[in-house]
């Protein structure tokens, strides 16, 4: 008998989990890539997840309050939701419990469903940081320009704080809601200086980056929100709209020389955090990367 045949390995057997539900609840989020990030990083694992887009834009009857879109998912046995525009801020009141960072940020990104419990998160921030880190290494950040401060604009203005911007300057087509950010940033975030501008002061403003945190840009709202002719070769210039990954305004900054920073870093690993949240097990942040880059931008 051959010896080599009787002392072979056996083959490792992978271990089985039960399928999961998983939703991505906003608007105009069709064309998302987070259902595809996180049901092959579940097959991965050798866990088949089912990843529900829940478009309030594309309901056959309509709209439907935030509320009863969250009660139908938990009922219908999701182990989690993923937030985005919209929402983030709207479904905080409709938590029963909300982790210390998302609390102190102000903004769910992510729900997890458990024990008959519903727990806010928000991933956004530290996705937004190692992106950052990743990609964006020596950048200055004396002087930090953050158009948008909603659900993800709030996540993306720690996120600065956390990297070491100095100065901080918001500013959001709701002046009261840019504001409020500044007001959240003065405990939060002591460390950074915040001003606050109108969206008509920007152009008279020479930061050292601009971060668009709004979602302009995207394939439903077209255009940029801040204005292109301000653009200078010098800057550097974040965008955490991913769909189009080229959006107007980075394609302007990139062709006059602009360092640019696309949103797949941030959209990447917000969802490498929530996979773990999701799941209770660890990703791997390249396969996700490599899965996200394998879409037609």
């Amino acid at each position: 008998m051959n010896s080599n045949v009787v002392n072979a390995p056996k083959p490792a057997v992978q271990k089985s989990y039960p399928d999961l539900l998983i939703g991505l609840v906003g608007r105009g989020i069709q064309k998302s890539r987070t259902p595809k990030l996180h049901m092959e990083e579940g097959a991965a694992h050798g866990q088949r997840i089912l990843y529900q887009i829940l478009d309030v834009d594309q309901f056959p009857r309509g709209d439907r309050p935030l509320e009863a879109i969250i009660d139908a998912a938990e009922f219908c046995g999701f182990a989690g939701l993923n937030v985005t525009f919209p929402y983030k801020i709207d479904v905080m009141p409709l938590l029963d419990s909300i982790s210390e960072n998302a609390r102190a940020i102000g903004a769910v990104n992510t729900v997890v469903f458990r024990d008959g419990k519903r727990i806010g998160h928000n991933t956004d921030k530290w996705g937004f940081e190692e992106g950052f880190r990743e990609n964006m290494a020596g950048a200055t950040l004396d002087h930090v320009l953050q158009v948008g401060a909603g659900g993800a604009g709030v996540a993306v203005a720690h996120s600065l704080s956390a990297l070491g911007v100095k100065r901080l300057t918001i500013a959001d087509s709701d002046h009261s809601r840019a504001t409020g950010l500044q007001t959240l940033l003065k405990t939060s975030a002591p460390t950074t200086t915040v001003d606050v501008v109108t969206l008509d002061d920007i152009a008279t403003l020479r930061p050292d980056g601009v971060v668009n945190a709004t979602p302009v840009g995207m394939a439903k709202l077209p255009g940029s929100a801040y204005p292109l002719a301000s653009l200078r070769p010098e800057m550097w210039v974040a965008d955490i709209v991913y769909f189009p990954l080229e959006t107007e305004l980075l394609a302007a900054a990139r062709a006059i020389g602009c360092r640019v920073l696309p949103g797949s870093g941030m959209a990447v690993y917000q969802a490498v955090r929530a996979f773990e949240l999701f799941t209770g097990r660890t990703p791997d942040p390249m396969r996700m990367k490599a899965t996200f880059e394998s879409f037609v931008s």
